[in-house]
């Protein structure tokens, strides 16, 4: 997935969830700054990280990505 469409959904589920940026980020133990870079897509999420955040976000790994996680 192109980083900039990735970028959009997770903005998207994060505000449809009712997360902050700040929230989102304490909950993920990662920076505001990197989850801010993850939105702009301006920097790559490794597949765990995508999974945990799909996680919070209570979202499926396919519902956040527009793909299917390969085992």
């Amino acid at each position: 997935m192109e980083h900039h469409q990735l970028a959009q959904r997770l903005r998207a589920f994060r505000k449809l969830k009712g997360h902050t940026q700040q929230g989102l980020a304490e909950r993920l133990n990662i920076s505001v700054a990197v989850l801010g870079s993850l939105e702009r897509g301006t920097r790559k999420p490794e597949a765990k990280l995508l999974e945990k955040i799909a996680q919070s976000l209570e979202v499926s790994y396919e519902e956040l990505t527009g793909e299917k996680k390969s085992e």
